[in-house]
């Protein structure tokens, strides 16, 4: 084999998979058949449960450093201010949940990140060399890259986007479709004349609910702008011009636009592959299922799909690579529900359209009932997330679950109990009640916040899958 894995395509769910592989000591390659990196905002709303999976992966503080929480967003109804409102309203951080709220960032930066981490670990992005067809057998798979090279590797990935080459070669269907009646003029643009502590909706008094947003990218001069387009909008120029004009007509003018990254005509394409494995290869992210941009859920679900994949193409056992399908294409199928309904409240003209609810923040998504967890039953059960909680130490230092969680492997908690050996493999801590004297290598849960959210007694044991999903619990007498 010339790789063990090999990734079609660079983008933030090829990046997760590949850092996630690079960390477990997989040899991987990952091809992207751009010449040059993308450039643009696109996907800039990082949810909850991504932060939580960038934070196990390395790259946390440096997002956090780059990007920034939701603003509130500045009503301008005929070129007066009348008003503002949030997304969502922000949520306290809790000891389950130390990341609540949606934070922003340009796509193009949470790529760059990613990247870096990656060449941290001894692997680079190579440009210009796309996947353009494959062979594969039982052993492995032959694929064929951009440049004319031919790469043998155990597995191929296809992460290569919605026009994805992989799924086109494996004939899987692209259920769903596009719907020509709804569109958007999306892009990035510097806008002198509104501040940047905010996001801004623009329209006019007839018809307030239709208008133009500027959203500001932390960490550089752009505002990423949307504006529905109507009937009467048959022809839409995406030029800077046409920008501007459209703008003042709703604004009155006072605002400057300039330096026009990007911009085109969005259309819903809203489509779910019928299969993510053709044998030894596998789709996710936009290759697997495409999402409208309303509730940020696209690059959050692909970063997901990685984050499952990863652990089982490390450990190749039929089991684990079996249970990727069912377990992704479920919640693929849900966050395409979610982010169609409010793409739905939007053409509607529904005010609630621009919030985002719980159901967007991915902390509920579960593998409950699904092929690793089948007989779930209690408030915390096999297939649900991790809850985080914090500890102490013998030696009085405080410490996290979700630290102890990091890595790449799986994680046994012991809460109290007696229970004894080490599976191999696998990290094992013993947790206390509150009140308890630690020793050497155990942890008190001070205010009973970890016995709380798993919901055990002591003599529990919690074995955590290397993606962060409680695998199994056993109660011990």
């Amino acid at each position: 084999m010339d790789t063990e894995v090999l990734i079609a395509g660079a983008g933030p769910t090829g990046l997760t998979l590949a850092i996630d592989l690079a960390r477990r000591g997989v040899p991987a390659r990952i091809v992207d058949a751009a010449g040059t990196f993308f450039t643009g905002s696109r996907g800039d709303g990082l949810q909850p449960r991504t932060l939580e999976v960038f934070e196990d992966l390395g790259v946390l503080d440096a997002v956090l450093a780059a990007g920034a929480p939701a603003v509130p967003f500045r009503i301008h109804i005929g070129g007066t201010v009348v008003g503002e409102r949030m997304m969502a309203e922000p949520v306290a951080p809790s000891p389950s949940t130390p990341y609540p709220d949606t934070y922003f960032l340009g796509q193009s930066q949470t790529e760059g990140i990613l990247r870096d981490r990656l060449a941290e670990l001894g692997v680079r992005v190579e440009l210009g060399a796309g996947v353009v067809g494959f062979e594969q057998d039982a052993d492995g798979v032959t694929a064929t890259l951009g440049t004319g090279e031919v790469v043998r590797a155990a597995y191929l990935v296809g992460a290569d986007g919605g026009r994805s080459t992989v799924r086109k070669q494996l004939a899987i269907e692209f259920e769903g479709s596009t719907d020509e009646s709804i569109r958007m003029l999306l892009g990035d643009v510097r806008a002198d004349g509104i501040d940047r502590e905010h996001g801004h909706w623009f329209a006019g008094a007839d018809d307030p609910m239709r208008g133009i947003m500027f959203s500001p990218l932390p960490s550089t001069p752009y505002f990423q702008f949307g504006a529905p387009l109507g009937e009467r909008d048959l022809v839409v120029e995406t030029a800077l011009p046409a920008l501007q004009s459209r703008l003042d007509a709703l604004s009155g003018g006072g605002v400057v636009l300039s330096d026009l990254a990007w911009s085109t005509v969005w259309r819903p394409n809203v489509r779910l592959a019928r299969r993510f494995r053709g044998g030894r290869v596998f789709l996710a992210g936009d290759a697997a299922h495409v999402h409208p941009p309303t509730g940020g859920q696209g690059l959050n679900t692909g970063v997901q799909d990685a984050y499952n994949l990863g652990w089982k193409l490390a450990d190749g056992s039929p089991e684990l690579l079996d249970s990727y399908e069912p377990e992704r294409r479920a919640v693929a199928a849900r966050m395409l529900g979610i982010a169609s309904g409010l793409l739905q409240k939007y053409v509607d003209g529904d005010e609630d359209a621009h919030r985002r609810g719980e159901d967007t923040r991915q902390l509920d998504v579960t593998y409950r009932g699904g092929p690793l967890a089948p007989d779930a039953t209690g408030l915390v059960r096999p297939g649900d997330r991790a809850p985080d909680a914090p500890l102490v130490r013998a030696d009085g230092r405080r410490v996290r679950l979700f630290e102890l969680l990091r890595g790449p492997r799986a994680t046994l908690l012991r809460f109290g109990g007696t229970g004894t050996g080490v599976p191999d493999g696998v990290a094992t801590y013993r947790i206390l009640p509150a009140g308890s004297v630690a020793g050497a290598g155990e942890l008190v849960d001070e205010g009973g916040n970890a016995f709380a959210a798993y919901d055990v007694a002591p003599g529990a044991e919690v074995l955590i899958r290397p993606d962060g999903y409680v695998w199994s619990i056993t109660p011990r007498e």
